[in-house]
């Protein structure tokens, strides 16, 4: 076995990474049309995005929530960056004249109804993802997990097809039932995706140590929105994740299972491109759920 060094404890939160020629740290290297893909999911002025996940069926089936896309989810396009979504849900309900960039799923394999989750396969080809003119795929990868080896060359093929055609990677950190869901486990994962070439990371928050996360990390990370909390904790959790140096979340059943999906995105979209408070986000939330 390798020596294995100590983990790292300079991480310089203070000092963000520079992004000279390119808003985005760690981007300013890639083409031309690369970098456009990613400026059409991130917004250049914020230099954040608020993606809405709408990919949970992959896998899940009809989450509550998903039951009716073209019902729940449609409405709220025009108040997202940015939709996360498969391309079985692309081509058959989101209308081919929406100016909103995709994102789409890219691995798969077992259901929920499998105790081993991380047995996936990439699930397209990146000649469909062309076709159908996506802003970037995403690709899970468990690291830890126990098929982690096969999940890593998954992403790193995606990212060589992606190389060749300008699309950009997004690569999920996974977390098994049995992984701690620490800051260090994190910073581990983030950094191994990054490291093997994904473009950015979509990762979860953590109350201790996400600035470390983000700071590790020579990408983009936008956070994951996971399981659904009160809106008040979901508008904490997006505004500590941004201050703390993510580039915006890819946020699913925290807005579309809200009692009051629109007003929710709204109020989303305040915290991560205008810094708004919770308090503040949560105020404009509950007018316009009131306001209808």
């Amino acid at each position: 076995m390798p020596e294995v060094d100590r983990e790292g404890d300079r991480y310089a939160t203070d000092r963000p990474q520079q992004a000279p020629g390119f808003f985005l740290k760690g981007s300013h290297q890639l083409d031309w049309g690369m970098k456009n893909r990613l400026a059409r999911v991130f917004s250049p002025s914020s230099g954040r995005t608020v993606m809405l996940a709408v990919d949970h069926g992959y896998f899940q089936g009809p989450t509550s929530g998903l039951e009716r896309i073209d019902l729940s989810i449609l409405p709220l396009l025009p108040s997202c960056d940015a939709l996360f979504c498969t391309r079985g849900v692309l081509r058959s309900l989101v209308p081919a004249e929406s100016p909103k960039p995709m994102v789409l799923r890219a691995s798969g394999g077992p259901s929920i109804l499998r105790e081993e989750l991380s047995d996936e396969q990439i699930a397209m080809d990146m000649d469909d993802a062309v076709r159908l003119n996506a802003a970037g795929v995403g690709i899970q990868v468990f690291i830890g997990g126990e098929h982690e080896t096969r999940s890593v060359h998954n992403m790193t093929k995606l990212v060589d097809a992606g190389l060749r055609t300008g699309i950009p990677v997004m690569g999920i950190t996974a977390v098994g039932k049995n992984m701690v869901r620490d800051a260090k486990y994190f910073r581990l994962a983030c950094r191994i995706i990054a490291e093997l070439g994904a473009q950015y990371v979509k990762t979860y928050y953590v109350d201790d140590g996400f600035e470390t996360v983000t700071a590790s990390c020579p990408v983009p990370i936008v956070m994951a929105g996971g399981k659904k909390l009160a809106e008040l904790d979901a508008l904490t959790m997006a505004y500590n994740a941004v201050q703390q140096g993510a580039a915006g979340v890819d946020m699913g059943r925290n807005i579309f299972q809200s009692e009051a999906p629109k007003a929710m995105i709204a109020a989303i979209n305040a915290v991560v491109h205008k810094n708004a408070k919770p308090k503040e986000a949560y105020d404009l939330f509950s007018a316009m759920k009131v306001g209808g």
